[in-house]
């Protein structure tokens, strides 16, 4: 079997188990076991697949059809340009997450060392990205399960973030909330109401619950950050949330409700309110 069989029938199988991004994932899996870029595939598509690759490209295969996470499945992911190590115990990061991103180094731009808190960090993407990104910031990291906070912790080395700092803590607890002055709070909390956890995409059943659950409508780690967290922020300083679907204007509500001000919400690629901010009076 050639590179170009291998991707064709790598893309049939896939669509067949009904994963929606089957090009892309085949493209990713073709690329994974042979080491080539997108370019080098093209320049190579008759070269025939060696008995090892062969073998790999099946086990992937069948992975997926049990809608194993294929971010497991590589044991790394890319998130706004930089590879982060991510499995069992930690959500896999999303493009839709990368609004939170944008909306931060728009936010950030034109201050000087600014002082970061990613609350709910997970593999640290968020926290991360932004400590690379603004290079004479200060990044505080909270992650509450020790199997996720193993991944951030791993994640800070690869990437060189030596200004991002992580602790494990509760952010019922306040963890973090001890030193004000920030001029930036981010979190993609969990946020899938309760119930609907069945409902997702099947790759979730793998991804930890305590990552996904929200409460009984979604939006008690919203409150409680709101609550524990606003003082911690400067003045004119930015609180900054990852929403669900339909999310934006509850979220609104409760930020609203503990007195912040210029709320607004932006949407993602897809046109869904993704990001909802608001800022400290």
């Amino acid at each position: 079997m050639n590179i170009f069989e291998a991707y064709n029938e790598t893309k049939k199988a896939l669509e067949n188990a009904g994963i929606e991004d089957y090009v892309f994932e085949a493209k990713q899996i073709i690329k994974y076991i042979t080491g080539f870029s997108n370019a080098e595939i093209l320049m190579n598509y008759t070269n025939r697949l060696t008995g090892y690759q062969q073998n790999r490209l099946t086990a992937i295969i069948r992975q997926r059809e049990l809608r194993y996470p294929l971010q497991y499945i590589f044991g790394e992911w890319s998130f706004y340009g930089r590879d982060f190590y991510v499995g069992p115990g930690v959500l896999a990061p999303r493009a839709d997450t990368e609004t939170l991103i944008e909306k931060s180094l728009e936010f950030l731009k034109g201050k000087t060392a600014p002082l970061i808190l990613d609350l709910c960090a997970g593999s640290g993407c968020i926290g991360i990205t932004l400590a690379a990104l603004v290079s004479d910031s200060r990044v505080l990291m909270v992650e509450k399960f020790p199997e996720a906070a193993e991944y951030a912790r791993k994640n800070i080395s690869r990437n060189g973030a030596a200004n991002a700092a992580l602790i494990e803590g509760d952010i019922f607890e306040g963890a973090g909330a001890e030193e004000c002055g920030y001029d930036l709070i981010v979190s993609n909390p969990p946020y899938i109401p309760e119930g609907e956890l069945d409902a997702v995409s099947p790759e979730t059943k793998y991804e930890p619950e305590t990552a996904l659950a929200g409460g009984g409508d979604g939006l008690d780690f919203y409150r409680a950050i709101a609550g524990n967290y606003g003082k911690s922020l400067k003045k004119g300083g930015m609180m900054l949330f990852e929403a669900g679907i339909g999310q934006a204007a509850g979220i609104k509500k409760i930020l609203n409700s503990y007195g912040f001000s210029q709320i607004g919400a932006a949407e993602d690629l897809n046109g869904i309110l993704r990001a909802v901010f608001a800022v400290r009076g």
